[in-house]
């Protein structure tokens, strides 16, 4: 019995399985993945030393937990192949499918099996990801700490209802991009100024990595510490001053409720 199982072996499988291993949490040989394109699943055998299954039944029928880690649009071809298997091993199912509620996943199974929605967000990739957890009323107290395990090896988790979950697709999962245009702008911003536009994009990015790290370790408010970067007359209250002439504190919420509406039309 292999303690996860992974169906799907894309970015988002692949970004898991690296930080599960990498942080010591399961080992390569815990793991068994299944993916229709084999070239994926052999890559992940190659490199982590996971265990290549034949078929989504198998893995299903094989592992502790199982991780649904392909497209949604595929879900209502992927569940009815592992429900027999689901029921036989009593798997627990992780899905990580975006829109994909707990309702609609429990619909393909007995109604007894464990499910657990995990959200994780691209910066899994380098094992910074920001992930929401929800499992249904079988989720045992054992999965449950499992699954948050899981996610903290790449990158850190909260436990959320699931009725938060849109939101937190935006803020969590839209955010990076807000995040890249906002460094890009500020690069754009040096270039103007003569600076080459490689090494201001390292400079950019990795001050507002910084300011992330010191608002996550500190106790104070955002304006608290925005306060105490800037000094009178000085030129961070200047162009804090401009921001908010054009509207930037706005302009973000506003992204973020446009998202939060797309979402809820989806």
């Amino acid at each position: 019995m292999y303690k996860l199982g992974f169906i799907g072996c894309g970015n988002m499988a692949t970004a898991i399985v690296n930080g599960a291993v990498a942080s010591g949490f399961l080992k390569g040989e815990e793991i068994c993945v299944f993916d229709v394109d084999t070239a994926k699943a052999d890559s992940l055998k190659e490199n982590l030393g996971v265990n290549v299954l034949d078929s989504a039944s198998a893995v299903a029928e094989n592992s502790y937990a199982v991780v649904l880690a392909v497209k949604p649009q595929v879900f209502p071809v992927v569940l009815p192949q592992i429900k027999n298997s689901v029921a036989k091993n009593d798997t627990a199912i992780i899905s990580i499918g975006a829109g994909k509620t707990l309702n609609y996943i429990i619909s393909f199974f007995e109604d007894y099996t464990p499910v657990v929605r995990v959200m994780p967000n691209i910066n899994a990739k380098v094992g910074a990801s920001m992930s929401a957890v929800f499992g249904n009323d079988n989720v045992d107290d054992e999965l449950l700490k499992f699954t948050k395990e899981l996610c903290k090896s790449f990158g850190d988790v909260i436990e959320l209802p699931e009725s938060q979950f849109s939101i937190f697709g935006v803020i969590a999962g839209c955010s990076p991009a807000y995040a890249f245009m906002f460094i890009d702008s500020m690069a754009r911003g040096a270039v103007e100024n003569g600076m080459s536009r490689e090494q201001a994009l390292k400079i950019s990015a990795q001050a507002v990595l910084g300011s992330a790290k010191m608002m996550l370790e500190s106790d104070e408010s955002p304006w608290a510490l925005i306060n105490s970067v800037c000094s009178p007359g000085g030129t961070t209250i200047e162009g804090i001053a401009t921001l908010q002439n054009e509207k930037f504190d706005k302009a973000v919420m506003d992204a973020v409720q446009a998202s939060f509406e797309k979402d809820k039309r989806l």
